[in-house]
């Protein structure tokens, strides 16, 4: 058996005018976080969807480039990521794109050897298998 998180979403009301909550129980990041349509859809402060499937990228990629780095003889001094998750409402919402950006400093690797790895790590780490559908990029910048 392997290992299963868990996260709660509560919503009252119809789809444009209701209103819901997100929550992470175990872990405390958040409890009972506001999210709805317009936090969805518009500028409304809250949560949406796509924002935490960003967050759980970002660190599910930073996390498979520090393990291969150090597999591959590179441990990394420090790796910053950002996921950014588009959503088309063209035809009905869809994500149609996601965008990877890490910045690294990474002592003793060179350029094509770091580039190689981290486009592994973006290949590999869970979460882009899981999104495999969804057109995966990465701008992947080596910091001296």
């Amino acid at each position: 058996m392997g290992i299963s998180r868990k996260a709660t979403a509560h919503w009252e009301g119809d789809l444009k005018s209701g209103r819901g909550t997100i929550s992470t129980p175990a872990s405390g990041l958040m409890q009972d976080t506001r999210y709805g349509f317009n936090s969805r859809f518009g500028d409304e402060k809250g949560t949406n969807p796509e924002e935490l499937i960003a967050a759980a990228h970002a660190g599910c990629f930073t996390m498979a480039l520090a393990n291969a780095l150090a597999e591959a003889g590179h441990p990394a001094e420090s790796l910053d990521s950002r996921a950014e998750v588009d959503l088309s409402l063209e035809g009905g919402p869809t994500m149609s794109a996601i965008r990877l950006f890490t910045k690294a400093k990474v002592p003793g690797i060179d350029e094509a050897k770091f580039r190689a790895v981290a486009d592994d790590a973006k290949t590999n780490c869970p979460v882009s298998k899981a999104l495999s559908a969804v057109p995966i990029t990465l701008d992947a910048e080596l910091l001296s």
